[in-house]
């Protein structure tokens, strides 16, 4: 009664080289139980009858409001040559309006940067809110800065 090594079978302690498919298997029964529970919740809405309104939209241009200072600090409203007072006067009358048109400040190449700084201040002491600076982009186009 002796058993001898000879009496195993050989392909018995083999590896076994197949994929296993039941983890694969129940884990997208899971997921496709999953999805079928969440689907309709996701894609639930409430159906309403929504009253109807022609609207159109208003395409008012805003009103623009051109301030230069030349070379020598001078100050143009638009193409009229204005006063600080005057000017003050009139950025006060500007930002009353409703809307309050926009201001474009033209300063320009060799006027201090002090003429342009009080106007700018001037407009924030009268109550503007809508303020822009007007440049000439062809003009430096291609030079290097000094």
């Amino acid at each position: 009664m002796s058993t001898s090594i000879s009496d195993f079978d050989e392909h018995e302690d083999a590896d076994v080289s197949d994929i296993n498919m039941t983890p694969l298997v129940d884990v997208m029964l899971v997921l496709l139980i999953i999805f079928i529970i969440t689907v309709p919740v996701l894609t639930h809405s409430v159906k309403l009858d929504l009253p109807r309104a022609a609207t159109e939209v208003n395409r008012t241009p805003p009103k623009t409001v051109t301030i230069s200072v030349d070379a020598q600090g001078r100050t143009h409203w638009g193409d009229e040559a204005v006063s600080t007072s005057e000017l003050d006067a009139r950025l006060l009358a500007a930002a009353a309006q409703n809307p309050q048109p926009e201001l474009h400040i033209r300063g320009d190449r060799k006027a201090e940067y002090e003429s342009v700084l009080q106007v700018m201040a001037a407009a924030q002491r009268a109550g503007v809110l809508k303020l822009g600076f007007v440049t000439d982009p062809g003009s430096s186009a291609g030079r290097p800065l000094p």
